[in-house]
């Protein structure tokens, strides 16, 4: 039985990782010359964040993969959960390349980076659905064993047959990219997924998921340490390299555990950012008005008057709360 301490000493060998990786990937970035460039019409705030090195993800992720490769827990779950966020890592470093290195501004296509996201959750689906002693079922969040509702019966386990490699597409892309538009200020996407996955360490300890427990536990190091060159201001972006792979392992981790319905609960930050980007899409394309001052949402409040700092800090606060909530969801 894997036990907490060991959690913890995955979780500090990841952040030691990274504080030792930022310094001699960092200065690289910069000679490559990799600067972000900030949007014109976004908080004028972001202006002086022009030219900040990016492609962090890089750090990241090796962080993940050394930690995660020494732990002695390697088995098919945790080679499947780290090819996964390789696979998105690349996706995303692909992207970055084509804007940043050779500065064409719109990278990968939204179609092509669609493809490949799809195809990488195609193979999750079909691995997992061949796997899992469940199959294709999934949990039920707030079900514990069949809830009865008058004449109707709610199972803990919902067999979604020939429409479960579908909905692990859905999830896996959603998760992505919702996970690329939280990545917008200093701190937020590291800060947030640490929390997420610090929420899905706990979980595969409990339930007997060791590997999974240790790479969540990676993801959760890595992230921490990533903070010490992401917090306000900024020495360093992660990119689509980054937040792609972030997405991608988190989605990976709560499909092996067959718990995809969990991660709108604990990921609401998430989703809330990319729902309003849609929200705010189709308000302009149908009634011409906006219904954010801008999308995604932690810009909507930043130009309400709220800092940087503060907008970052509540969303953290906020994903506690939703993970407090997820695991009473999970009984």
């Amino acid at each position: 039985m894997l036990q907490q301490k060991q959690l913890i000493y995955t979780i500090i060998i990841s952040f030691i990782t990274t504080l030792i990786l930022g310094p001699l990937i960092i200065p690289f970035l910069k000679r490559l010359n990799v600067g972000q460039t900030i949007r014109d019409d976004g908080p004028q705030s972001h202006l002086v964040k022009s030219g900040t090195p990016t492609i962090g993800g890089i750090i990241i992720i090796l962080s993940i993969l050394i930690t995660s490769l020494t732990s002695g827990m390697v088995n098919k779950d945790l080679i499947v959960a780290l090819s996964a966020t390789l696979a998105f890592g690349l996706i995303g470093f692909i992207d970055d390349f084509i804007k940043v290195v050779l500065k064409r501004s719109l990278g990968l296509r939204a179609y092509q980076k669609l493809l490949l996201q799809t195809f990488v959750a195609i193979l999750l689906a079909i691995y997992q659905s061949n796997t899992s002693i469940v199959g294709t079922k999934i949990i039920i969040p707030f079900i514990d064993g069949n809830l009865q509702i008058g004449n109707i019966n709610i199972p803990q386990y919902l067999d979604l047959g020939i429409f479960y490699i579908p909905f692990i597409i859905f999830v896996v892309v959603a998760t992505v990219n919702s996970v690329n538009l939280t990545d917008g200020l200093d701190g937020l996407a590291s800060g947030v997924t640490l929390i997420i996955t610090g929420f899905f360490s706990l979980l595969a300890m409990s339930w007997g998921y060791n590997s999974l427990a240790i790479f969540a536990s990676a993801i959760t190091g890595a992230c921490l340490g990533f903070l010490r060159y992401n917090t306000h201001p900024a020495q360093v972006f992660m990119g689509d390299t980054g937040s792609l792979a972030l997405g991608g392992g988190v989605a990976t981790i709560a499909i092996l555990m067959n718990v995809a319905l969990i991660i709108p609960i604990v990921g609401g930050i998430y989703f809330a950012e990319s729902l309003s980007v849609i929200i705010q899409v189709i308000s302009f394309k149908t009634r011409g008005k906006r219904v954010f001052k801008m999308s995604p949402l932690h810009h909507h409040f930043e130009l309400s008057g709220w800092a940087e700092t503060k907008v970052v800090t509540v969303f953290w606060i906020v994903t506690v709360i939703l993970c407090l909530i997820g695991i009473l969801a999970l009984n």
